[in-house]
């Protein structure tokens, strides 16, 4: 299997290194070279700057969508177009511009799609989907998350006013940048979101020209009401799932990664650790190990181009309630 990497920031780098793992071999790297990171891990690789030459020279079977979000779709379409399959970068743009013709590209061409929201993969909130689903807390009635981090030290080797997430031209911002949670607490309850509302704010002293804080309500179709709170400035940083159903309790924290679980009838708590061996690019690579089965063609996307959509209408209608006032109905 052929594989195009396009972006090859620390993200980038990441799914390279898992590839290369996983036995992979054969790689193309198309790269605008804007990137800090140092070149030396690079020059194995054949390297294009001209996307339409490298998919016509080099003819990949799948494209890995690793470059900034705002322009995830100048990407997307030609790699959809040249019948490729694509992993592609939470979130799955900046806006819904070209997300139609994403759509028809790729219907036509019979290509699947992947959304890398690698927390799908973390085992404690599959842990937690789980017990939810099999009733062991009875109907989820409330949830809320706590995502906060201090965005400096997210890539210490550059100055974080460059990066994409400090910057609106390359679709940042807390809340598309941090969707994550705006994905998985929908997937993990099994419930879709029927209305949001949101506050948005640059609040902190940060420098750069996107919100870096976020207060979020959900109501869910079941009736459960659930809320977030996200951030670019959070010291230490913080990153919490409590769950409250009608039979017991759910807490998640990404420090220990440990699904911890109150049921009401037996009154205590019973905790489900991670496995002693796992750490943070486990959940990566489980999410590669996926994406090249889907390739294979022996798998179907776990986590759709419409799972992806659906996220981006929900940061959508957050603004929007920011902007408005309103609650948005979706």
């Amino acid at each position: 299997m052929r594989f195009l990497i396009a972006g090859l920031g620390s993200i980038g780098r990441r799914h390279l290194r898992n590839l290369v793992t996983l036995g992979e071999k054969d790689l193309v790297l198309y790269r605008t070279r804007m990137a800090t990171l140092p070149e030396d891990d690079l020059k194995a690789y054949p390297q294009v700057s001209d996307l339409p030459s490298a998919l016509e020279k080099y003819h990949p079977d799948a494209v890995i969508v690793a470059n900034p979000t705002a322009y995830h779709m100048d990407v997307a379409i030609p790699a959809a177009e040249a019948g490729c399959h694509i992993l592609l970068e939470k979130p799955v743009s900046h806006s819904m511009e070209g997300v139609d013709k994403l759509i028809t590209t790729l219907e036509n061409t019979k290509s699947n799609l992947l959304v890398a929201f690698q927390f799908r993969y973390h085992p404690g909130l599959t842990c937690a989907r789980g017990l939810i689903a099999d009733g062991v807390i009875g109907r989820p009635t409330s949830s809320h998350v706590q995502f906060g981090e201090y965005l400096p030290d997210w890539h210490p080797w550059e100055d974080y006013r460059n990066g994409y997430a400090a910057r609106a031209d390359m679709g940042g911002g807390v809340v598309l940048t941090q969707c994550h949670s705006l994905d998985y607490l929908p997937w993990v309850l099994g419930d879709k979101v029927s209305k949001v509302w949101g506050f948005t704010s640059k609040a902190s002293d940060l420098e750069i020209d996107v919100e870096d804080t976020a207060k979020i309500g959900l109501r869910f179709e079941g009736g459960a009401l659930g809320s977030l709170h996200l951030d670019f400035h959070r010291q230490p940083p913080v990153h919490t799932l409590d769950i409250v159903g009608t039979k017991g309790s759910i807490k998640w924290d990404l420090i220990d990664g440990a699904t911890h679980c109150y049921r009401s009838k037996e009154k205590k708590w019973e905790t489900y650790p991670l496995p002693g061996d796992w750490e943070r690019n486990v959940m990566y690579l489980e999410q590669m190990k996926h994406f090249i089965s889907v390739v294979h063609g022996n798998e179907k996307p776990s986590c759709t181009l419409e799972d992806g959509i659906q996220n981006l209408k929900l940061v959508q209608a957050i603004h929007e309630s920011d902007r408005t006032g309103r609650v948005v109905d979706l």
